[in-house]
C-alpha cells in the first residue's frame, strides 16, 4: 500500500498562495512570475521528508520532470511557438484577420473564432497549439472592432478547450482512454454528446453579446489567400490524422516558403524568426518541466496518495462514483495544471473505483478528460490562459472573471450527465 501524508502537499499550497496570493494584493497576476513560485515549491519539497537522501530527491524529481508525456508537451510547445512566429511574421494572422472582417459582419467574427478554434483544437489535439495560433487573430479581431480583448481571448481559450478533451490525437485522450481500458471512438462519441451542448449555448452567448459590435470597414486591409494557405493546410492534414509534431513542422516549412515568395523573409530572417518563436514559448515549457518534478516528489512523499484517500473515502453510489472520478481529477489538476498529469495520476484509481461502481469506462474516460480540461480553461495560471493573455498584454484574471462561458458550460453539463445518467450507454 503506498504511503500517506497530508504535510507532502504543502508546496502545492505555497505554489498557489504565492501566485494568486500575490495577485490579489497587489492587484496585478504577473506580479508573481509563475516559474518562481514553481520553483520555490520545488525547494520546499526537497527541504521535506528527510528520510531520504538529497541524490534519492534529485533522481526522483528529474524522471517526473523528464516523463515522456511532458517532454512531448515541452516539444509541442516550442514548435507551436515557431510556426505562430512564422505565420505572423510572414503576414498570415493579418491576412486571416482581414479575410474575416471583408467577409464576416461584427456580429459573427468572435462565433467564427470559437468554431475555427473547436476546429483547429480537433484536428490538432493539442490546446496549447491552438491558442498559440488563433490568439494573434484574436487580437486582430478585438483590436479592430469594439470588442473586448479579455472577451476574444477567452474564446480562443474556449475552442481550444473543445478539442482538448475531443481529439483523437490529444495526449488527455489518449491518456484517458488507455487508463479506463476503453476504445477510443467509444469515448470520442460519449464525451462528445455530453460537451456539445455547452459548444452550442457558448455560440449562441457570444452571439448575443457581439451582435452591436461595431468596426471601421474602411480601415479594413488587404488579405492575400496564400497567407493563409498554411492555416488552412495544417487543418487538414491535422484532420486527416497526421502527427501533430509533423503537423507543425510542415506549417512552419510552408509558411517559410511563402514568406520567401512574398519577399517577407531571407533565410536569415526565416531561422531567427522561427527562434524567436520557440523562445517565445521557452518560460512555459521550463514551468511544465518543473511541474512535474514536483509533482513526482509529492507523489513519492505520499501527498497524491491523501489526496485520492480523501476524495474517494465517502463514495457509495454509481453516481457517487462519477462524482468522486471529477472531483479526482479536478483536484489533481488544479493543483497541477497539467491535465495530462493529472489523468496519468487519476486514472489508475478512478478505474477502480468504476469497476467496482459498475460505471461504464466509456464514460469515466470521458469525465476524467472534461474535468481536466474545464479547469485548464478557468485557471488563472493555466498555460492556454498565460499563453492567450501574454499575446493579448492582458491579465488572466479578466479573461475567466466575465468571458470563460465554454469551460463552465463544459463543466456543468458534465455534471448534469452525471445526475441525469446521460448518456444512455449500452453495455
Amino acid at each position: 500500500m503506498q504511503r500517506t501524508n497530508k504535510w507532502a502537499l504543502l508546496p502545492f499550497v505555497v505554489f498557489i498562495v504565492l501566485f494568486i496570493g500575490t495577485g490579489v494584493i497587489s492587484g496585478d497576476f504577473t506580479a508573481m512570475p509563475l516559474n518562481v513560485a514553481v520553483l520555490i515549491a520545488c525547494v520546499i519539497a526537497f527541504l521535506m521528508n528527510r528520510k531520504e537522501t538529497l541524490a534519492t530527491k534529485v533522481e526522483i524529481f528529474t524522471k517526473g520532470a523528464g516523463n515522456a508525456n511532458v517532454m512531448l508537451m515541452v516539444v509541442i510547445f516550442v514548435l507551436a511557438g515557431a510556426f505562430s512566429s512564422v505565420a505572423k511574421g510572414m503576414g498570415a494572422v493579418d491576412s486571416t484577420v482581414n479575410l474575416g472582417l471583408s467577409f464576416l459582419p461584427p456580429s459573427l467574427l468572435i462565433v467564427g473564432l470559437f468554431i475555427i478554434g473547436c476546429f483547429i483544437s480537433l484536428s490538432m489535439g493539442t490546446s496549447m497549439g491552438t491558442v498559440v495560433a488563433l490568439a494573434p487573430i484574436g487580437v486582430g479581431i478585438a483590436e479592430s472592432t469594439d470588442i473586448p480583448m479579455a472577451l476574444a481571448m477567452a474564446t480562443v481559450v474556449g475552442g481550444a478547450m473543445f478539442g482538448d478533451n475531443l481529439s483523437i490525437i490529444s495526449d488527455t485522450t489518449i491518456a484517458a482512454v488507455r487508463t479506463q481500458g476503453t476504445e477510443m471512438r467509444d469515448k470520442f462519441k460519449v464525451n462528445f454528446f455530453i460537451v456539445l451542448p455547452a459548444a452550442i449555448v457558448t455560440a449562441v452567448i457570444l452571439f448575443v453579446l457581439t451582435s452591436g459590435s461595431t468596426t471601421s470597414v474602411d480601415n479594413v486591409g488587404n488579405y492575400a489567400f496564400t497567407k493563409v494557405l498554411p492555416y488552412l493546410i495544417v487543418l487538414i492534414l491535422a484532420l486527416a490524422g497526421l502527427n501533430v509534431m509533423l503537423v507543425l513542422v510542415i506549417g512552419i516549412i510552408l509558411s517559410g516558403i511563402v514568406g520567401f515568395l512574398n519577399g517577407s523573409y531571407d533565410f536569415l530572417s526565416f531561422i531567427k524568426t522561427i527562434g524567436e518563436g520557440m523562445i517565445g514559448m521557452e518560460d512555459i515549457a521550463i514551468i511544465a518541466i518543473l511541474i512535474s518534478g514536483l509533482v513526482a516528489l509529492i507523489q513519492h512523499n505520499g501527498g497524491l496518495q491523501y489526496l485520492l484517500d480523501t476524495i474517494t473515502k465517502r463514495v457509495k453510489s454509481k453516481k457517487g462514483a462519477e462524482v468522486g472520478i471529477a472531483s479526482l481529477v479536478s483536484v489533481i489538476d488544479i493543483a497541477t495544471v497539467n491535465n495530462t498529469i493529472a489523468i496519468l495520476m487519476a486514472g489508475p484509481l478512478a478505474k477502480t473505483i468504476a469497476d467496482k461502481y459498475e460505471v461504464d469506462p466509456r464514460k469515466s474516460a470521458s469525465l476524467l478528460d472534461i474535468f481536466a480540461s474545464v479547469w485548464q480553461g478557468l485557471l488563472p495560471y493555466s498555460p492556454q490562459l498565460l499563453a492567450a493573455a501574454g499575446v493579448a498584454g492582458i491579465s488572466t484574471v479578466g479573461m475567466w472573471q466575465a468571458y470563460s462561458f465554454y469551460p463552465i458550460l463544459m463543466g456543468i453539463t458534465a455534471i448534469v450527465a452525471i445526475m441525469i445518467g446521460y448518456p444512455k450507454l449500452k453495455k
